[in-house]
């Protein structure tokens, strides 16, 4: 009888279960992303995935509106979005370009809002307009031939929007990038469809009535973004060392020293929350750091001074998203802190605010100054030796005796002498011819 009562608790148990599965709903979350594919953004995105797969979310939607960004950012992304175990959808609304177009096509699938475009997507070097050289094209144009398959899409037409060599009849000439509106992407197929809406697309992938769970950046996320973009970077480095020169200039340790080991702090601190850099990259600096303290207290031949401007110099450009990149905003922020620096100095010079922090007067002589060591009044001036000069001895010039040395020769006692030259606290003298 005991034993017939526990299995139908259990049997219970798993009906109430079941029962509230059953009566759950299908959770969808959407991740959106606006503005640029960045590490930053990648951040945003791993932790959306996790947090969407710990509920066990029936989809993900990714809602579109980027110019592009970073390649090697998409890139990682695509691997999230493969790795992960529910369908992904990408949402166009209203832009998908460059490495945009490229997460849409490696999406499970993609869907476009009216009027939304698609494609561009020649790859460029980070921080210009100049185009990558011919490996690394035929690479990026590889890939998006390679994501358009694995949708079932034309691949020419990925390829046509990293080439502007590569025409397809009645679409695009050559000598165009390709870029699609979304009635031209439904019409070629190359889209999965136009909806207006979220609610419209969920109808569309038989997941209406789910419940849609929209996740945002945290501040920290949004701002790890823009910490590493490159006029961000630039000009934060730009500070930073303008700062550190400021402080160089004043005695002790104040507020321009804070403020250069907080802008350094960004910008490290950016790039490496975001992935961008590593642990080598801040070691670097902080071995620069402490090479250039070494130089500053120990007297050298500046061994340890350019070793640590090197070693500084190498941790900025390894913690940039590429060589070339950190190499430019490296440069860059030298000449914009070292003008800004020079013509801060002048100015503040000028109107005497730098006269608070260092001192400009000086005692000289042309002003009627001398100081106890400064000899140089004695020259051309005429006395007696008190002792012979061998060549060194004691002379009495008007009242007061000086060490002195002759120009050479024997001066005996009780000579008189002139004095022809002044070197730091050495007189030297010689007698005098009679007429």
């Amino acid at each position: 009888m005991l034993r017939k009562v526990c299995l139908f608790l259990v049997f219970l148990y798993s009906l109430i279960i079941f029962s509230d599965a059953l009566a759950a709903p299908l959770k969808v979350y959407v991740v959106p992303l606006r503005g640029e594919v960045e590490p930053g953004w990648l951040v945003f995105l791993e932790r959306s995935l996790k947090e969407a797969a710990d509920n066990d979310a029936a989809a993900v939607i990714l809602e579109m509106d980027t110019p592009g960004g970073y390649i090697e950012t998409a890139k990682k992304a695509r691997q999230l979005l493969d790795d992960f175990s529910s369908p992904v959808y990408a949402y166009v609304k209203p832009h998908a370009l460059s490495a945009g177009a490229y997460l849409a096509l490696a999406a499970d699938g993609f869907f476009m809002a009216p009027g939304s475009t698609i494609g561009a997507a020649e790859p460029r070097l980070a921080g210009g307009r100049e185009a990558v050289d011919e490996k690394y094209l035929s690479s990026w144009e590889a890939d998006m031939r390679g994501v358009a398959e694995n949708q079932g899409k034309d691949p020419l037409l990925a390829a046509a929007m990293v080439r502007k060599e590569i025409a397809v009849e009645g679409v695009v000439s050559s000598g165009e990038l390709l870029t699609l509106t979304a009635q031209e992407a439904e019409r070629l197929k190359f889209s999965d469809g136009t909806v207006s809406t979220i609610e419209e697309l969920l109808q569309v992938l038989d997941l209406e009535g789910a419940e849609l769970v929209r996740i945002s950046p945290t501040p920290w996320e949004n701002m790890g973004g823009w910490l590493i973009k490159p006029t961000v970077a630039t000009i934060l480095l730009s500070l930073a060392f303008l700062f550190l020169v400021l402080e160089v200039l004043t005695a002790g340790f104040g507020i321009a020293g804070l403020l250069s080991i907080l802008c350094f702090g960004l910008y490290f601190g950016g790039h490496f929350f975001t992935g961008v850099s590593g642990w080598l990259s801040v070691f670097l600096f902080l071995f620069g750091i402490v090479l250039l303290l070494v130089e500053a207290f120990i007297p050298g031949f500046g061994v340890f001074g350019v070793g640590g401007l090197v070693s500084v110099s190498a941790s900025i450009v390894l913690s940039a998203a590429s060589t070339e990149l950190g190499l430019k905003m490296l440069l860059v922020s030298f000449l914009i802190s070292g003008t800004a620096g020079f013509l801060a100095f002048k100015y503040l010079q000028r109107r005497g605010a730098l006269r608070r922090f260092v001192l400009f007067d000086a005692a000289t002589r042309e002003q009627g100054f001398r100081s106890s060591a400064d000899l140089y009044y004695l020259t051309g001036k005429k006395g007696t030796s008190v002792t012979p000069l061998r060549p060194a001895g004691i002379v009495l010039i008007e009242g007061s005796r000086f060490d002195v040395v002759s120009e050479g020769s024997y001066v005996p006692q009780g000579v008189a002498v002139e004095v022809i030259k002044v070197e730091g606290r050495r007189v030297v003298v010689r007698p005098l011819r009679e007429k």
